[in-house]
């Protein structure tokens, strides 16, 4: 099984640089994503509980009517970890 590494500032810095549409708010990994409506953002929402799921490795997020936010961070890790990039790049390419 995979283990949580916790992941330097630099690793931080090259990790959003390299994710589109992310970015670093409050030590977390951060993405807003829009749909054209509820429906379609339950089944995106839907699509990355399946992800998560499989990894092991939850989400916080929060969903208004079209409207989908996902902060990353690993708990064991205390801040971000090479399990919240691999979500993150696994969540772009639901897209």
């Amino acid at each position: 099984m995979a283990v949580a590494e916790k992941l330097s500032e630099t690793q931080i810095g090259e990790a959003v640089a390299s994710l589109d549409g992310w970015e670093l708010r409050d030590g977390k990994l951060r993405r807003q994503f829009k749909f054209q409506s509820f429906v379609e953002a339950w089944g995106f929402m839907s699509r990355v509980a399946l992800l998560a799921e499989k990894m092991n490795h939850h989400p916080e997020w929060f969903n208004v009517w079209n409207t989908v936010r996902i902060d990353l961070s690993t708990h064991e890790v205390g801040g971000l970890s090479n399990f919240d990039v691999e979500l993150a790049t696994k969540i772009n390419a639901l897209l």
